[in-house]
């Protein structure tokens, strides 16, 4: 049974194939004590880089899924009853600063600007967590790290960083790999043969070229591996395209139609 910090390690060395300098550029910044904003496309592999960096570093990763109904208090923590008495249990943003780990706020912009407003002094020079309801100050260790990602294409006046906020950051701007190492993570992740990887790195890029004509995203990386699992399962090709990638890019009739035409145009 894992009991604290270690619930939070990861013990094997997740497949990352890197893009670019992105592995220097964060170490950089964690030696110095910066947090981290990494930027792209849903899919592309935000998240796998996070946890290859907390297991390229030794340092347990509390994610955050952020959501329209997160609090300032699912994040620094609350009360609870527990055995009739009232005990201070710690939210992730604590827990990882009293504990030295990473603290990962994926997709951000989902949670409400006077909720991410608490992240701010962590971020700055003063590096601590105020918890007004306890009066304790959490100052971080040199092993935290505060880092957090979003979707720049699905920023809007509503759902967008503050600059307050952003401008306490460095940022890591990710892409979709370019078409062979794409090929690569589909063989490695999906176990499909790399004949059939490469046309559906192929087929992602079709359907990348109708963002903003019928489709608010192309396929992401996320979706070639789960489209090559259904393959290398046995599942027949245009289906797994159909059910790994059509259905999951559209509701659309017309723009489901368009999409299973360039899945045909290929197998």
């Amino acid at each position: 049974m894992t009991t604290g910090t270690d619930a939070y390690r990861i013990d094997e060395e997740p497949y990352y194939q890197p893009q670019g300098d992105e592995i220097g550029i964060f170490e950089a910044a964690y030696n110095n004590n910066i947090p981290i904003l990494l930027k792209g496309p849903t899919g592309c592999g935000k998240t796998r880089f996070m946890e290859h960096m907390a297991w390229r570093l030794k340092l347990p990763l509390v994610t955050v899924a952020c959501h329209d109904d997160l609090t300032a208090s699912d994040l620094v923590g609350r009360y609870l009853i527990v055995g009739g008495e009232t005990r201070w249990m710690d939210g992730p943003l604590a827990y990882a600063v009293r504990h030295g780990a990473i603290c990962y706020l994926d997709e951000v912009v989902e949670a409400r600007k006077d909720t991410t407003v608490v992240i701010h002094p962590l971020a700055d020079d003063r590096r601590a967590l105020p918890i007004e309801k306890t009066g304790e100050l959490l100052t971080a260790t040199d092993a935290f790290c505060l880092a957090m990602s979003y979707n720049p294409g699905y920023q809007s006046v509503l759902k967008d960083l503050k600059q307050s906020t952003r401008q306490r950051f460095v940022a890591i701007e990710f892409e979709y790999p370019d078409a062979e190492a794409e090929k690569q993570i589909v063989v490695r992740e999906s176990g499909l043969d790399e004949d059939r990887a490469a046309k559906l790195v192929k087929f992602a890029g079709m359907t990348r070229n109708l963002k903003g004509s019928g489709l608010d995203e192309g396929a992401s990386t996320r979706l070639l591996v789960h489209a090559g699992k259904l393959m290398a399962s046995g599942v027949d090709t245009r289906i797994a395209c159909n059910s790994g990638v059509a259905q999951a890019l559209t509701d659309d009739p017309e723009m489901l139609a368009a999409v299973r035409e360039l899945s045909s145009s290929l197998f």
